[in-house]
């Protein structure tokens, strides 16, 4: 954007998501200024996995994370090293029989939606990953599954996004929304003809009807043990723990990084912006891991955080226009699965503000249905 002009399209935020939508609107020639309250990637983004998995805890969920991952396999060659990207994919771990059932109706949902996946039998299970405990009843892998390095992503479509001619600014705080009409904690005003609210968990600060709430969750992350772990691996009860809107909650969910670190999640909370380290949900999250991969229990472990996923109730995101405030959208809401439905979402929000058919229905996810649902109740 050249200096002293206006944009076409303030976003608001430069995480995964907020990057991921600036890059699309400016590769359709919209002239875009981010407005960042602190530096780019610095908040849910960075605090996150990182992983691009396909995800169906419902059939939009499905929908939405399967063609991200379909934009994410086209985009990845250009974002260059600093993503980090590794296709190890996924396998997610039935404990016993009695899970092997839903294994087989994961697999017919992943296969209607286009997303390639093969079940597993005990031994092969054991095979593909030996350090898992023995026993386990098999799993379900997704190949196509992967992960990245989220800041590196995001600073990767930033900079996509700037070759085009996007100017991000930092330290710039957004304190309210005017229509076609942001104004900062230092008094300035921009007008503009496209607001998009890609704040995060702090999205309600800014529109405060959005449902969406900060749900902490702890990491932990170890030394190098290279070849330790090969796949993303996830307990076949990950969804009914994480996206159940529960006070606390843990699941196994250990991923490799390229750097041979093994990467330990996943916990769930519900305490506001409180960002301490919860140690005894800590200990409830390894034991959960060791559970189900005892040598981790061998491994140094070298920091634990926490960051905050932006959670909505019925666990969709919002993406498209805000009819109460007109010339704004909001792209937020993602809670854990804003790296991999990053590339979806920011292609739905371009093409709707383009007045475009887009690839996949985006009603399920329209901002509006939380005032229809404030209607009814």
């Amino acid at each position: 954007m050249r200096a002293g002009s206006s944009p076409d399209v303030v976003v608001i935020g430069a995480g995964i998501v907020g990057a991921a939508c600036t890059a699309a609107l400016a590769h359709r020639g919209r002239r875009v200024l981010v407005l960042e309250r602190d530096f780019p990637a610095g908040g849910t983004t960075a605090a996150g996995m990182g992983h691009l998995v396909a995800m169906d805890d419902s059939p939009a969920q499905l929908a939405l994370s399967a063609y991200s991952l379909r934009l994410w396999r086209e985009l990845l060659p250009t974002l260059g090293t600093s993503v980090e990207y590794d296709g190890c994919g996924t396998l997610w771990v039935a404990t016993d029989e009695s899970q092997l059932d839903a294994l087989v109706a994961k697999r017919d949902a992943y296969d209607a939606a286009g997303v390639r996946a093969e079940t597993l039998g005990a031994q092969e299970l054991a095979t593909a990953e030996p350090h898992l405990r023995p026993g386990l009843a098999g799993a379900l892998l997704v190949p196509g599954d992967g992960v990245v390095y989220p800041p590196g992503a995001a600073a990767a479509l930033l900079d996509a996004a700037r070759a085009a001619g996007v100017t991000v600014r930092t330290r710039a705080d957004v304190v309210a929304l005017g229509v076609r009409e942001v104004q900062l904690a230092s008094a300035e005003r921009i007008a503009c003809d496209t607001i998009v609210v890609a704040a995060g968990a702090s999205a309600a600060t800014l529109v405060p009807q959005l449902p969406i709430v900060p749900r902490k969750g702890h990491l932990v992350i170890t030394d190098r043990y290279p070849g330790f772990c090969r796949h993303q691996l996830v307990e076949l009860g990950y969804l009914a723990s994480a996206h159940t809107m529960s006070t606390e909650s843990v699941a196994f969910n250990v991923q490799p990084r390229p750097t041979g670190q093994v990467l330990i999640g996943s916990s769930r909370e519900l305490v506001g912006w409180e960002p301490s380290i919860n140690r005894d949900i800590v200990r409830r999250m390894l034991d959960r891991a060791i559970d189900f991969m005892p040598a981790l229990e061998r491994l140094s472990a070298i920091r634990a955080w926490t960051g905050f996923r932006p959670a909505t109730p019925d666990k969709l995101p919002l993406i498209g226009a805000w009819s109460e405030l007109p010339g704004t959208y909001v792209a937020a809401g993602h809670e854990g699965l804003g790296i991999t439905t990053a590339t979806g979402t920011a292609q739905l929000l371009a093409d709707l503000i383009a007045g475009e058919p887009t690839a996949i229905d985006a009603s399920p996810f329209a901002p509006d249905r939380v005032l229809a649902a404030v209607e009814v109740g």
